[in-house]
């Protein structure tokens, strides 16, 4: 397990470092220019001077060759140093330092409660498979799966101000502030289905099993088979979705965030690339990268602890 890891680590290297090539060169020959947009958006009435534009990427290294400017910056991001931001010179690092916390927060927390509740769902609605709380659980999964992000989060706005006549709540004060509830609300309602019909086919799938009609037929209580017999095994294929979960989590905080007034990397993102902050752009892509990298990784190692049989052929290929 051991070498398993280390080799998975080692492959990331040449990984992560083509994926900033590549959006180091679409920022770099793209469309915008923070610098001239820095220039139009100064305070009062200044004439466009492609002079004075010219001096300020020169001083700013801007000017250079391509290839060089991506070396150095992979040398400063080696470093630990993603620069400074093109647009408010502020140091990235302290941006990201300020935005990471509350981007975690909410994403895990929305995956947590999202999981828990979708494969509390699907038990239930696999335990009582064609019954009317299983048509229930069903249908409530098919519909909230047919509603996008960024159609939830306005609905739920408008139901909560002309039907509830509540503030819609806008603002971060800490991940148990009744703030953050419509947040992962709205956040979690799409992945729910995904984990509510994964739970709910695999407990079908073991239900069918030898090992547990014997458990039954012996008179063990049905919640001892759910849990001694049953969840094990539907754990697995649950699981490996929580990588297609932070995934959809990291790109729905975009909209979130900036729906909700929340200072994450989300937002960030978005006002980055308005703006054409290329240093800002990286970094995050950096970030989100490793996140969904390392989740990956940690659905790969979970495998061998649920499954015995997964565990015994990565030994075998070890």
């Amino acid at each position: 397990m051991g070498r398993y890891i280390v080799s998975r680590l080692v492959r990331w290297i040449p990984s992560v470092f083509i994926l900033l090539l590549l959006v180091y060169a679409l920022v770099y020959f793209g469309a915008g220019d923070p610098i001239k947009l820095i220039f139009l958006q100064a305070p009062g009435d200044v004439a466009y001077d492609p002079a004075r534009v010219e001096a300020i990427r020169e001083a700013a290294g801007l000017n250079r060759p391509f290839l060089v400017q991506f070396w150095d910056y992979v040398v400063n991001v080696a470093q630990g140093n993603f620069g400074n931001s093109l647009v408010s010179g502020r140091s990235v690092n302290s941006m990201i330092a300020a935005a990471v916390p509350v981007t975690l927060k909410i994403g895990l927390s929305a995956i947590v409660i999202v999981s828990l509740v979708g494969i509390v769902l699907g038990v239930i609605a696999a335990l009582n498979q064609n019954k009317w709380l299983d048509n229930l659980i069903v249908g409530f999964a098919l519909v909230i799966w047919g509603i996008p992000v960024f159609v939830a989060g306005p609905l739920i706005i408008v139901f909560m101000v002309l039907v509830l006549n509540l503030n819609v709540p806008y603002g971060w004060a800490g991940l148990f502030d009744t703030k953050v509830i419509v947040p992962l609300l709205v956040l979690g309602l799409n992945p729910m289905a995904l984990i509510i019909r994964q739970a709910r086919a695999g407990v079908l799938e073991v239900l069918s099993e030898d090992y547990v009609r014997t458990a039954r037929a012996k008179g063990i209580p049905n919640y001892q088979v759910v849990m001694r017999h049953i969840m094990r095994p539907v754990l697995t294929p649950v699981v490996s979705q929580i990588g297609l979960l932070v995934i959809a989590t990291l790109n729905n905080s975009i909209l979130i965030e900036k729906v909700f007034g929340l200072p994450g990397l989300g937002r960030m993102t978005e006002t980055a690339i308005k703006s054409s902050d290329y240093p800002v752009i990286l970094a995050i892509v950096l970030i989100f990268s490793i996140v969904v990298m390392a989740s990956n990784l940690l659905v790969d190692i979970s495998y061998p602890l649920l499954d015995p049989r997964a565990a015994a052929k990565k030994t075998e290929d070890e």
